[in-house]
C-alpha cells in the first residue's frame, strides 16, 4: 500500500506537489470513487483515473536516476543486477531502459524512460549533445593532456576521438571531461592514451540534464517541468 500521491507522482507525469493539487481537486479517482486526500493508501494493482482517463497502460516516463556503482546500465541480466532494480515493480512494467550506458563502476546521470525517439536524438552521433564526466586519475592532468583531448586523441587501436574538453581541477588528478559521444570505454582510454589509469568516474552531465545534488546513490525522480522543457518535451 502506497500514498496516492506517490503513486502519480511516481509515474513520472507529475511531481509530487502536483499530485496532491490532482487529488485536492477531485479530478482523480481511485477504486470507482473520487479521491480526495494525498495521504491515501491503496495497492499498485487498483484502478485509477485522472480526469477521466486510466492511469494504466502506455505512458511516457522521464525519470533521472543517480546511478551507484556496481549495477548494470541494462533492463535486465541473469546474473547481475541493473539500474531498473531500483524502482518500484509498476514502474518496471511500463517499458523502461537507461538512455545510453554507464560502465559498472561508473556513477552518475542516468535518463530512465521509455521514449525510443528522444533516446536517439541524445544518443545519436550526429547530434553530438556533450556529456561531462567527473574524473579521478593516478597523476596529475597537464596542458599538454588538455591540448590532447581537443585535439582529438587517437586510442591504442587506431580509433580517432572527437575533440574533447579537459578542465583540471584543482586537486591533482582530478578534472572534468566533456565528450559529444560515447565510444566504449571512451574516457578511460583517453586518459590512457595520456599514460594515467582513471580511479573513479561519474556523469555530471547530459545535454541539458544536470544531475540533481540532493539525489544520493540509487535515488531517482521524475524529470521536472523545466527538465522536460529544456529536452523539448511536451507537457
Amino acid at each position: 500500500m502506497e500514498r496516492l500521491d506517490k503513486i502519480l507522482a511516481n509515474t513520472g507525469r507529475w511531481s509530487r506537489k502536483e499530485a496532491r493539487l490532482l487529488i485536492r481537486a477531485g479530478r482523480v479517482q481511485a477504486a470507482g470513487r473520487t479521491a480526495r486526500a494525498p495521504e491515501e493508501k491503496y495497492d499498485l494493482d487498483t484502478p485509477f483515473l485522472v480526469d477521466g482517463e486510466p492511469l494504466s497502460g502506455e505512458r511516457l516516463v522521464y525519470l533521472m536516476l543517480h546511478k551507484p556503482a556496481g549495477l548494470l546500465s541494462a533492463t535486465e541480466d541473469p546474473r547481475q543486477a541493473t539500474v531498473l532494480d531500483l524502482l518500484p515493480p509498476h514502474l518496471r512494467r511500463v517499458g523502461l531502459f537507461p538512455v545510453g550506458r554507464l560502465d559498472k563502476d561508473t556513477e552518475g546521470l542516468l535518463l530512465l524512460t521509455n521514449d525510443g525517439p528522444l533516446a536517439h536524438r541524445l544518443l545519436s552521433p550526429r547530434h553530438h549533445v556533450d556529456k561531462t564526466y567527473l574524473v579521478r586519475a593516478d597523476g596529475p592532468f597537464t596542458a599538454e593532456d588538455v591540448a590532447a583531448f581537443a585535439g582529438g586523441l587517437t586510442l591504442e587501436d587506431g580509433q580517432t576521438c572527437l575533440p574533447a574538453r579537459l578542465e583540471p581541477l584543482a586537486e591533482p588528478g582530478e578534472a572534468l571531461i566533456t565528450l559529444q559521444e560515447g565510444k566504449f570505454h571512451q574516457i578511460k582510454r583517453m586518459t590512457a592514451a595520456r599514460g594515467k589509469q582513471v580511479l573513479y568516474l561519474k556523469r555530471l552531465t547530459m545535454g541539458p540534464l544536470r544531475l540533481d545534488g540532493e539525489l544520493v546513490p540509487g535515488a531517482w525522480r521524475p524529470l521536472r517541468g523545466e527538465e522536460r522543457e529544456a529536452l523539448g518535451l511536451k507537457g
